[in-house]
């Protein structure tokens, strides 16, 4: 499979309950100044020719940040993989084949991000998915837009597992060095916010 000859639009998934935050918008969260999500923008939007954000509920809180938001498509179906069929929904009305998803809480994301996801999808049916240490970093993702009815299917059905799902459909990897900080760590609590500051 080609992988796309340009960089594809791309969406950053903020529509997670922040259950370990206390609730609200962990996005809007202030990290050293700016909101969370302002660091995960100013990571991703030199790699890519147009950003969105996928978050639901009023989208005037998220107006600061300038960006597109796109609100979960499948209300009832929470959770990533209703984020990347926003996404995909999102990019087929751009005329887009293919769009990235990063998740909207990792502030330290790699700068090469998008180009090395790309490359590594020559060698799958089309998704390819961020890997650090190991780890796989499923919401990290190229997607092609032509599974979009297939996932809508598949959500409907009970697919939940962003991982699981991708790897059912030939998923490849695009292999990441580990680093301080980790450039796929997520700040899910208080306290990673405070080991986030101390960081910088």
């Amino acid at each position: 499979m080609s992988a796309p000859f340009e960089a594809p639009p791309g969406m950053i998934l903020a529509g997670g309950l922040s259950r370990r935050m206390g609730g609200g918008d962990k996005g809007l969260r202030d990290l050293s100044g700016r909101p969370l999500l302002a660091h995960v923008i100013a990571r991703m939007a030199p790699q890519l020719p147009a950003l969105a954000l996928n978050a639901n509920g009023d989208p005037a809180r998220f107006a600061p940040l300038g960006l597109k938001v796109v609100p979960d498509p499948l209300p009832g179906h929470p959770g990533p993989l209703a984020g990347v069929l926003a996404a995909m929904g999102w990019a087929q009305a751009r005329g887009a084949p293919w769009v990235v998803t990063v998740p909207g809480d990792t502030p330290w994301l790699p700068g090469d991000l998008v180009p090395r996801l790309i490359l590594a999808s020559e060698d799958s049916d089309g998704i390819a998915l961020a890997e650090c240490g190991g780890r796989l970093h499923p919401v990290c993702g190229l997607w092609p837009v032509r599974l979009r009815a297939t996932l809508e299917r598949d959500i409907a059905a009970g697919a939940r597992r962003i991982g699981d799902w991708a790897q059912r459909h030939g998923a490849a990897r695009a292999a990441f060095a580990e680093g301080t900080p980790d450039p796929f760590a997520n700040l899910n609590t208080p306290e990673d916010f405070a080991r986030a500051e101390a960081r910088r």
